[in-house]
């Protein structure tokens, strides 16, 4: 199974490997969802720090725009995918016919989609979000602070009573 987990702890690599001073950055793409909670609170907070500290404006795209070559599902855990709408289901609810899907859901749910008519790329590049197109994906810029996550699920935690 292809999956692509990086830490909170490679973003300030990961933006180090990119830019060589940070002064150069002009603007902010951030993936806003849907995804697990925690990724997308960790992106988000990050975007919205280096836009604030770098003075920049920021701009969010849906997870499932980073995917190209065909339709995105994304694994969501308790077994149910994310797909376009965007939407959670249970991977048996799509309707996956003639279609190639990408993303690691689709590499999770490889055989169940196969049967159901779906293609899945051999290739582990086409299940890994490009952020080159989620770039090309980003909705208007303006303040960091005006990020929004796309939630599709309610999440685990609960306020205590």
């Amino acid at each position: 199974m292809v999956r692509w987990t990086p830490h909170s702890s490679d973003v300030a690599r990961l933006i180090d490997e990119c830019v060589d001073d940070p002064r150069r950055i002009e603007g902010i793409v951030v993936g806003c969802g849907p995804g697990s909670f925690t990724s997308i609170r960790i992106a988000l907070a990050t975007a919205r720090g280096l836009g604030l500290g770098l003075g920049v404006p920021a701009a969010g795209a849906s997870t499932l725009d980073a995917f190209s070559g065909g339709m995105p599902v994304i694994d969501a855990r308790r077994g149910e995918v994310f797909s376009p709408g965007p939407r959670v289901s249970r991977p048996d609810e799509l309707d996956v016919s003639g279609k190639v899907l990408v993303g690691d859901g689709a590499v999770r749910y490889r055989e169940l989609f196969e049967a159901g008519g779906a293609t899945i790329p051999d290739d582990p590049e086409a299940h890994r979000p490009d952020p080159r197109v989620l770039v090309a994906h980003a909705h208007a810029f303006g303040a960091a602070a005006s990020l929004e996550p796309i939630y599709v699920r309610e999440p685990d935690a609960k306020p205590a009573r």
